[in-house]
């Protein structure tokens, strides 16, 4: 993406931005996962939600690494409608396994820099049940 993108077609992009943010989060193998990062976020992209707060390159990778081991086995998936305007993103996620009935849900909204990835993420919790 370029600076000159429209908010016509950042809204085209929304779903395959969000879709490649969770794939960096449900990238399980290190190496892989740290090249999605590098893909999808800038190298002093900002992430912030109500339990956690990282930044850079690094800090996203712990976070990430932390949270696939706090709710190992689960998966993120998209959730309803992806929209974005200007160059800001905003989509819902659920978190569980394969059939069952998702142990959390948010909503995030990102900001996308003139380069396509993404400098900033708020994430909102709308629901979580922490695992036994």
């Amino acid at each position: 993406m370029t600076s000159t993108n429209t908010a016509k077609n950042i809204a085209e992009q929304a779903a395959a931005i969000a879709t490649r943010y969770l794939a960096a989060w449900d990238e399980l193998d290190a190496s892989r996962r740290r090249a999605r990062i590098v893909e999808v976020f800038t190298p002093d992209a900002v992430y912030l939600d109500p339990m956690a707060r990282s930044a850079g390159h690094d800090g996203l990778d712990a976070m990430i690494g932390a949270v696939q081991q706090q709710f190992a086995g689960l998966r993120f998936r998209l959730h309803g409608k992806q929209d974005g305007h200007n160059n800001v993103v905003r989509f819902s996620w659920t978190l569980g396994a394969e059939g069952a009935e998702p142990v959390a849900h948010g909503t995030d909204v990102v900001v996308v820099a003139d380069d396509g990835r993404i400098s900033s993420v708020t994430g909102f919790l709308d629901a979580l049940a922490l695992p036994a």
